[in-house]
């Protein structure tokens, strides 16, 4: 029997075994595999198997389950539009290559060291912003800033990092962020696993050293990274996401199948001198680029 005489249900059974980009790919191969393609059975593989567990805590979520036409449908939409969940603290959306899933903590999610007090932090809405508010620092010395997130979540076997999504205020005038070191710690069930330097500005590029910590527990494999010495581009500074926001890399972790336990991520600058300007969206977890993994419905 060649190719072309098996059944569409066969090719369709085939192809959810590979992954959204492979399927892409042979979309484009024949009308066979285009046909195959669109099929509930693919597309119902790439779709987390809890994907109703998270989206039930949100409103949107729960429409975008009753509204979309297929699983093509309802993957692309988690792909293109992050849904607010656990009541707006959270955004879940999904990697589009590979169906991983992907959670933004918003600055409300997180635990800001004086974030209730007005003299220190306020709290405002933006209109870039997915979530309904924002921090913005009025002033403070002790600038620190704490996430977590249990790695049950998250899709097992692969290899995440996590981001501090940020802007620096244009209504008014900042200071403190030019060219201090920031200390970034990973923690593991309150054990520290991960310790490395990061910066507000990009001006400290030339002449950063980052640190390093030692190998970490079972459960995380965090990636060593290398000092920087030139005047390269890297993840220790802020770069443009394209979205009007700017991302600082705090660290990789590996999250192994099994294995799961409460990731704790602390930013932390305690130079002496008074901070102004920073407005915090909060943390970002994605799959590191050109990673790989185990399959999306994990």
């Amino acid at each position: 029997m060649s190719l072309n005489e098996l059944p569409e249900g066969c090719i369709a059974n085939a192809l959810s075994f590979t992954t959204p980009q492979d399927v892409g790919r042979l979309s484009a191969v024949s009308p066979m595999f285009m046909s195959a393609s669109v099929s509930d059975v693919v597309w119902e593989r790439f779709l987390p198997r809890d994907l109703e567990s998270i989206l039930s805590t949100s409103h949107d979520g729960s429409r975008l389950l009753a509204s979309a036409a297929s699983r093509k449908e309802l993957y692309f939409s988690l792909c293109e539009n992050p849904v607010l969940v656990d009541n707006g603290r959270k955004s879940f959306s999904l990697e589009k290559k590979s169906g991983k899933k992907c959670y933004r903590l918003s600055a409300r999610d997180l635990l800001i060291t004086w974030g209730d007090t007005p003299e220190y932090w306020k709290w405002n809405s933006d209109p870039t912003s997915r979530f309904p508010e924002v921090a913005e620092l009025i002033s403070v010395c002790w600038l620190e800033i704490r996430g977590k997130i249990n790695t049950s979540m998250l899709s097992p076997a692969t290899l995440y990092t996590a981001y501090l999504v940020l802007k620096l205020s244009i209504d008014t005038y900042y200071y403190g962020l030019d060219d201090q070191p920031v200390a970034v710690a990973m923690k593991l069930d309150g054990e520290e696993s991960y310790t490395r330097t990061v910066s507000w500005s990009a001006e400290r590029r030339w002449g950063q050293v980052s640190r390093n910590a030692r190998r970490p527990f079972s459960l995380f494999s965090f990636s060593r990274r290398r000092s920087v010495s030139t005047g390269e581009s890297d993840g220790h500074y802020p770069q443009e996401r394209g979205d009007g926001w700017l991302e600082i890399e705090l660290g990789e972790f590996f999250t192994k199948e099994g294995k799961d336990g409460e990731l704790e991520i602390r930013v932390f600058d305690g130079t002496s001198h008074w901070k102004r300007g920073l407005i915090v969206e909060g943390i970002e977890i994605r799959p590191k680029q050109g990673a790989r993994g185990a399959s999306p419905s994990s």
